[in-house]
């Protein structure tokens, strides 16, 4: 069996009584509530699935990883690993101190001794790890508009494992799984790494890959953070489950591998390869755009198809694990099978559907052919996916105050309720800051906090098939984005501009908060003192200048009738 990457599978939980030695002494340090990617990070980090890596790194380590894909030992490592933390958190800390870092329940996970604290220069993260300081990648939207200013690096000390609930039967530790390939007598494992249901075409590409490599096959999928609006991992899983049944007991197997991806491409295929290494696999598989996080602000690709393949080929010697590289799986008509595109004679007949043509189909009710996928992984997505009609959805208005978004926000849920059949809620931005966000100012940190509170509100009145309407001024375009991101992934999400000019709503004014703004009384105030960042593509834009707000309405229930949501 390969090496793990270092030459060595960490393992740094203590034993039992260690452990409860250190939560004892540990009961006055300072204190840590992990975010969900640290989470991810910190049990790949104990278990050894990160292995050479003792801590989170520090900054030697990380200047040396965003500069050359090194550890500063000079041991390939492409992806930093770091701590980022409240400006306010780390100045209660300085190096040497030992911090306990707990899960969202506040159980204790492990200590980490504080060898570095640092404020990181984002921009040239994003430059040197993902090549690109657009913030369309998600990566870097992340890194520069969402993530704490300073990091922290150190060793760890393991108290207890992240807790899972949920399939404990297909997950492993990176020695679990090197125990059960023993115990398998397999001695070359190809690892597929996916993110998204397997179909048809993913069967066909690991099985060629498993027979080309005379390998067993892992099917390894990714369970923990992947890219906004990815199918969520629970319907993943199940359609991971059904599809193991048209797999062979005896040469395959599924694990579920909780990473937090970054979409770096190139990089974090060599990242990806490193790890399965460390799980024990001798092959890993590597197809088009690995990791890719699709299109950038010019609408070009943000890698390379074969980027990731190239790069991996570059240092697959010092990987010392097998790139199994594989081109994209197309069904031909006349053959009534798979083939890589590349293979595809001029005369014959390629069909493909992409995952955007999936996601469409399902919205809509629409046939999914045989040649596609299973009928048992459709039904799980279809459940998943009910149609337009029984989905529930957010209406986001936005605009200047006075510009008519929560008059026309109040006709469209009574028109709403009218219709019946389904439930729905108006979370109007006055009232939401009276009883959920009382304690806020208007600075932009309050106000985008506000915002993302309406949309967590939102999302989870959506994922339960009700309708969502909220009407906050909402200026800024980065907390709008965070709302989107939250929010599409469990049903529709339309934002609406009420593009009212500011001379109109000023004019319309009977609260008179445009005057006072304009005389300093009021600060902060939007449109005057404090700028609104237009929406640059919403779903509608309304103007209610020469309309009414019954006309308004009837333009937002048309649109959704357009869209599928309102059904006969």
């Amino acid at each position: 069996m390969k090496e793990p990457h270092g030459g060595e599978l960490k393992n740094l939980y203590l034993n039992a009584e260690e452990a409860a030695e250190e939560k004892a002494r540990s009961k006055d340090w300072p204190s840590w509530d992990l975010t969900p990617r640290q989470l991810c990070d910190i049990e790949l980090i104990l278990n050894g699935g990160f292995s050479p890596l003792e801590g989170f790194q520090g900054k030697a380590d990380y200047d040396s990883v965003v500069s050359d894909m090194r550890l500063a030992n000079g041991l390939l490592w492409p992806i930093p690993i770091t701590m980022d933390v409240t400006q306010e958190f780390a100045d209660t800390v300085s190096e040497g101190d030992v911090i306990t870092l707990r899960d969202r329940e506040g159980v204790l996970v492990a200590t980490m001794t504080i060898s570095d604290k640092w404020t990181p220069d984002k921009r040239a993260e994003c430059e040197g790890v993902l090549g690109t300081t657009d913030d369309k990648h998600p990566e870097v939207d992340r890194l520069l508009n969402h993530s704490n200013p300073v990091y922290l690096g150190g060793k760890l000390k393991g108290v207890q494992a992240p807790r899972h609930f949920d399939f404990t039967h297909n997950r492993h530790s990176p020695q679990e799984l090197r125990d059960l390939f023993a115990k398998w007598s397999w001695r070359k494992v190809v690892a597929f790494q996916t993110r998204n249901p397997l179909h048809r075409a993913h069967q066909e590409l690991t099985f060629r890959a498993a027979r080309e490599a005379e390998a067993n096959l892992l099917l390894h999928p990714v369970v923990g953070l992947t890219k906004p609006g990815d199918i969520d991992y629970f319907t993943r899983v199940r359609c991971y489950e059904k599809l193991m049944a048209h797999y062979p007991d005896q040469t395959s197997a599924l694990s579920l591998l909780p990473l937090a991806m970054r979409m770096a491409g190139p990089r974090e295929a060599v990242w990806h390869g490193i790890i399965r290494k460390n799980y024990g696999c001798t092959h890993f598989i590597i197809g088009r755009d690995h990791a890719g996080p699709g299109k950038d602000s010019n609408g070009e690709d943000f890698y390379g198809p074969y980027d990731a393949q190239d790069l991996f080929v570059e240092h697959q010697e010092e990987l010392d694990i097998s790139l199994v590289p594989f081109k994209q799986m197309v069904y031909v008509q006349e053959r009534a099978q798979y083939a890589p595109v590349d293979e595809v004679q001029s005369h014959e007949t390629q069909l493909n559907i992409s995952g955007t043509e999936l996601r469409r189909r399902l919205k809509h009710n629409l046939e999914l052919p045989d040649w596609f996928s299973f009928p048992e992984v459709v039904k799980v997505l279809r459940e998943r996916h009910p149609p337009l009609t029984e989905q529930g959805f957010t209406l986001f208005f936005t605009g200047f105050s006075g510009s008519g978004k929560s008059t026309i926000a109040n006709a469209v849920m009574t028109k709403l309720m009218e219709m019946g059949g389904r439930r729905v809620t108006l979370l109007d931005g006055d009232v939401v800051r009276k009883n959920l966000s009382s304690e806020l100012g208007f600075s932009k940190e309050h106000r985008n906090l506000n915002i993302e509170r309406i949309g967590y509100v939102a999302s989870e009145i959506t994922k339960n098939g009700g309708i969502a309407i909220c009407a906050p001024i909402a200026p800024y375009s980065g907390s709008r984005r965070v709302v989107r991101e939250l929010i599409e992934p469990l049903g529709g999400f339309l934002e609406i501009h009420v593009n009212t000019p500011l001379e109109v709503c000023e004019a319309r004014d009977r609260k008179g908060l445009y005057a006072k703004a304009r005389a300093g009384v009021i600060k902060e105030f939007t449109g005057i003192s404090d700028p609104y960042e237009e929406p640059e593509d919403p779903e509608m834009r309304i103007d209610t200048t020469d309309i009414t707000i019954d006309q308004a309405a009837q333009q937002v229930l048309l649109k959704l009738e357009k869209l599928g949501y309102l059904g006969a």
